[in-house]
């Protein structure tokens, strides 16, 4: 490990807005068992009483990387609280850093695994959720991507009954499979749009002024962006879509990109 991360990993130590916990905070091992059973964090429900000191709504980032668009969104609407949720504490770094510097009393960063998640928000907590340019699992397992019913299960857990989840994404895979888990649940969509830029007036401003690192480069690429917004009220579990989704359609749709960046490969 370069000496760069060793600094940033001690650097995030000191930061109060970035809540990194041990695993045994929210793991526990059953007696006389290997398997480990998710327990509650201490601040699940106590996000605003204890992060920020203000009941303001609560919005999730969820695989935020270096949390430019949680910091962002964040500097626009100051009676909104933001969390930006990564696995990699170098990345939130940067985010945590920033916000520190610049006093940004309406910011925070969760470091742990979004599997997790459950563990950290209680009922009714979370209002929005944003899901920016998440890896598409374009040959992963489909329970990895983060609009599957399995990760929509966990996010009602603790968003609110009208909450709503945002999708933004340059993978078209990504945002066909969602509109089939949406339409297969009969979820009510809010916006469902291909190309976000190609139509700005069909989208919330702040879906096409506020841009992440990668959004922008995806941009100069020609790539075009797409966004949905659709809530979670559904009777029972989530439904997979099945045949609704066709995978090899929109896989040879999606082109020769990379799972990690989503960037064409380069030709030899």
């Amino acid at each position: 490990m370069g000496h760069g991360k060793l600094k940033k990993f001690a650097e995030n130590e000191t930061f109060r807005c970035l809540l990194q916990p041990d695993a045994s905070a929210i793991l526990n091992k059953e007696p006389g068992s290997r398997e480990l059973r998710l327990k509650d964090h201490a601040i699940k429900g106590r996000w605003g009483a204890d992060m920020f000191g203000n009941d303001h709504p609560i919005v999730l980032e969820l695989g935020c990387g270096k949390g430019d668009y949680t910091i962002a969104l964040a500097q626009r609407n100051p009676d909104i609280n933001y969390i930006g949720v990564d696995i990699k504490g170098a990345r939130l770094w940067k985010g945590a850093k920033f916000a520190t510097e610049h006093a940004l009393p309406n910011v925070a960063f969760l470091r742990t695994r979004i599997e997790f998640i459950d563990a950290f928000f209680g009922p009714q907590e979370v209002s929005e959720i944003w899901l920016t340019f998440s890896d598409p699992q374009l040959r992963g397992s489909e329970n990895s991507r983060l609009s599957s019913p399995l990760f929509l299960e966990r996010y009602r857990h603790f968003l609110k009954a009208d909450g709503i989840v945002h999708l933004k994404t340059d993978s078209r895979y990504l945002y066909e499979y969602t509109k089939a888990v949406v339409e297969v649940n009969a979820l009510h969509v809010v916006v469902a749009e291909e190309d976000i830029y190609a139509h700005r007036d069909r989208v919330p401003a702040e879906v096409t002024q506020v841009q992440t690192f990668y959004e922008k480069m995806f941009l100069e690429m020609g790539l075009p962006i797409t966004y949905m917004a659709f809530g979670l009220a559904h009777e029972g579990p989530y439904a997979f879509p099945g045949e609704a989704f066709d995978h090899e359609r929109w896989l040879e749709a999606e082109g020769p990109r990379r799972s990690f960046s989503h960037q064409p490969t380069k030709k030899m």
